[in-house]
């Protein structure tokens, strides 16, 4: 039989003579665990489900790579580049792309009334991935390209820019592009979006691309780039180094060349700003976990306090000092793996009826998501637990060397 462990469990239970202190200097310890653990989780779900939510979005606009012509400056007036099917497919065998699509962006001017807004029209095809805005669709539908010989005038536009200019699915858009001759076109509204992210809402708008090549000039095998969707986002920086390396070996007659960027290059400032949240996790993390190992020092020093005879006894028949400490080293340990445990089906709990039921709703005009999100993988969620307890466990061997100072008959005396 293990002594120190049969010790440990009368401890636990009280069935050791003593000032019966252990009950709520357990469960006391016990709930502390268990509440800090609450919060890490949370903080993790939290932090990770917001960078993931936003990070989409983003990527939902302008996807994870995209390759263009080398010429491209910082304006959304691009120079055009031929399309090239062997090309497209070099790119498509990467590993990680799941899926590679034309695109052609112009700005242009939007004039209902007497509102004026300017926007950047995006142009797709019928190879173009709806996913994204299928998703954040309010209203009517996406452009259709069933029909491939016509030209689409269906326009997909935002709810921020329907309110500013007040437009409905079914009105007439005419816009103005300003190149050597003012040029202008009519559109229709098919329908309304709401991505709640104003600095984008309010900027783009999806059309045919081929409304795009016209107004450019353009022919009709020329497009202004390619975009990558990926099935990783960690492997983002790894991809676009594999598609650079096929693209920057693409010269075409012409004499152009491409340039390949990924999404964190097109808005390094946002993902500047989500990778913060990185360190604010880690922040939150290092200091619940600093509080609940303290909780427990102290909760193992009361322990032992409120023991003291009982250790004088049993170092006076012989016990060593290693063996008593392993006794409330196993109180403590006891006390923390209920806590872990207790702290994660609250914890786990609390998570999923978030995710699922959207309780606790935001602003989106503040955070940029209706609902606060949720993202927690197992993954996660069994390191975090394996940090809290190693983490926990090893601040928990200090106090318990008290017990080497404690004199037998000083002990036996102390009341």
């Amino acid at each position: 039989m293990n002594l120190e462990l049969f010790i440990a469990n009368k401890i636990r239970y009280s069935g050791v003579t003593g000032k019966k202190l252990s009950g709520p200097v357990i469960k006391v310890a016990t709930i502390g665990v268990a509440i800090g653990m609450v919060v890490m989780i949370m903080a993790v779900a939290i932090g990770l489900g917001f960078k993931k939510e936003v990070r989409e979005k983003v990527i939902g606009f302008g996807s994870h790579v995209q390759v263009m012509s080398y010429d491209y400056n910082l304006s959304y007036e691009v120079n055009p580049i031929p399309f090239d099917s062997s090309l497209l497919k070099s790119i498509a065998s990467v590993d990680g792309v799941v899926h590679v699509q034309r695109f052609i962006s112009k700005p242009g001017i939007i004039k209902v009334n007497d509102e004026v807004h300017g926007l950047v029209l995006k142009g797709v095809g019928d190879d173009y991935n709806w996913s994204f805005f299928e998703n954040i669709l309010i209203e009517g539908e996406v452009i259709s390209f069933e029909n491939d010989s016509v030209l689409s005038n269906d326009i997909l536009i935002s709810s921020s820019v329907a309110q500013m200019l007040g437009l409905k699915v079914g009105d007439a858009v005419p816009m103005y592009f300003i190149q050597n001759n003012l040029r202008g076109r009519k559109f229709k509204v098919c329908g309304i979006f709401d991505s709640s992210l104003p600095e984008l809402d309010k900027v783009f708008a999806l059309v045919d691309f081929r409304q795009v090549q016209k107004l450019n000039n353009w022919e009709s095998h020329q497009i202004a780039g390619y975009e990558l969707l990926i099935n990783d986002f960690k492997s983002i920086d790894d991809i676009t180094f594999e598609v650079q390396r096929i693209s920057s070996s693409y010269i075409n007659p012409d004499g152009i060349m491409l340039r390949t960027r990924s999404i964190k290059m097109v808005q390094p400032q946002l993902f500047s700003w989500l990778d913060l949240l990185d360190t604010n996790i880690v922040v939150i993390l290092i200091l619940i976990t600093l509080v609940a190992g303290f909780n427990m020092i102290s909760g193992l020093l009361i322990l032992i306090l409120e023991r003291t005879n009982m250790i004088g006894v049993l170092k006076a028949v012989g016990a060593p000092n290693v063996m008593l400490r392993k006794v409330f080293v196993y109180v403590a340990m006891f006390i923390v793996v209920r806590g872990l445990i207790w702290g994660n089906f609250i914890g786990v709990g609390l998570c999923l009826i978030q995710k699922y039921t959207g309780l606790i709703e935001l602003d989106p005009s503040n955070y940029y998501l209706s609902h606060v999100p949720i993202l927690l993988e197992s993954v996660d969620l069994i390191l975090l637990n394996i940090v809290a307890f190693v983490v926990t466990s090893v601040m928990l061997i200090f106090p318990s060397l008290i017990i080497a100072r404690i004199s037998p008959v000083k002990a036996i005396r102390f009341d």
